[in-house]
């Protein structure tokens, strides 16, 4: 047998004054008892019964479990590659403090919401890089996305089909064959600004392979100016770009592969629903064990206690007879 709790505090307190007030009770009715010359056994049939149901009730307090059982463990989960657009357009403004920081910020929300599945992290801009594998670590993933920023990647254009292809190539791999594929999102973020010709054909061989991609676009539609070290992005004729969402790319794709689109702008915050939307996908069995257990008693002496308090209440004894 083991027990939830201990004798503590309360537990010697409550011992201590029942015995001293029954003690002080005791005495009084036996000395009645014994000046009229009569017979102590209903007071002590009486006692008997009340420390009995005293006794439970403090037993049922500190928890009792016996008996053996075995139930069986099920770990469930699900694979989700988060890819994140790491080029100059993220530098923007029209989302404070820029486009790339409020993402990185909501990343961390992202996280902390799938806390028992694997997710990886790849950046991209025109090409597309693994930052952090498949991991439970979410403390090494947080590090990772606190690293971002759009220095790290090559910075000639946007293209989305790199970071789905690499996606689409580690989800699908023999190394996790044994997960199936509903159970396996891509979430990509970026501003939607797609400068690549295989776009649509990746999105077709994720559908195809029953993965589920979910966009979310960072930006607004009026845009903002691209901050470099040096200013604001210009163009070959030395005029200052003005980076806009292109939510049109970031839907159609959603569309294509049967997921959703979000958005995250000054008014606008869909990360939650996302979160939502996720969470309503069902993870996939990783592992199941059977362990043994033993389930908290406590409730058969409370019963059993409360049952005999009821009978010293209904049943009345003589414990000073004349």
């Amino acid at each position: 047998m083991t027990w939830a709790h201990s004798l503590g505090i309360f537990e010697y307190t409550s011992i201590f004054l029942f015995l001293l007030f029954y003690a002080i009770y005791m005495n009084k009715v036996m000395r009645i008892n014994k000046s009229i010359k009569s017979s102590s056994k209903q007071f002590l049939w009486k006692f008997l019964l009340r420390l009995i149901y005293f006794s439970l009730f403090l037993v049922a307090l500190l928890g009792p479990s016996f008996g053996e059982a075995t139930k069986e463990v099920k770990s469930m989960g699900k694979d989700i590659f988060i890819c994140v657009d790491l080029s100059q357009s993220m530098n923007a403004f029209d989302v404070q403090p820029t486009r790339l920081e409020r993402v990185k910020f909501e990343l961390k929300n992202i996280i902390e919401a799938f806390n028992s599945d694997r997710k990886g992290l790849i950046m991209f801009s025109n090409e597309a890089f693994m930052q952090c594998p498949l991991t439970y670590d979410n403390n090494a993933l947080t590090l990772f996305i606190q690293t971002l920023n759009t220095s790290l990647v090559p910075n000639t254009g946007t293209d989305f089909a790199p970071p789905l292809k690499l996606a689409l190539d580690k989800l699908s791999s023999d190394k996790n064959a044994s997960i199936r594929q509903k159970s396996k999102v891509i979430i990509l973020i970026s501003d939607g600004e797609d400068f690549g010709e295989e776009t649509e054909e990746i999105g077709k061989k994720i559908e195809e392979a029953n993965i589920k991609l979910f966009t979310l676009g960072v930006g607004t539609e009026m845009g903002s100016k691209i901050k470099t070290n040096r200013g604001f992005k210009t163009d070959r004729a030395g005029n200052e770009v003005q980076s806009k969402l292109n939510t049109t790319a970031l839907k159609r794709l959603a569309n294509k592969t049967n997921g959703k689109y979000f958005e995250i702008n000054q008014s606008r915050n869909d990360v939650n629903k996302l979160i939502n939307t996720i969470n309503l996908i069902e993870g996939e069995l990783r592992d199941s064990k059977n362990i043994d257990t033993k389930s908290n008693k406590y409730f058969y002496l409370l019963i059993l206690a409360a049952f005999l308090l009821m009978g010293d209440v209904l049943i009345t004894l003589k414990i000073i007879s004349l």
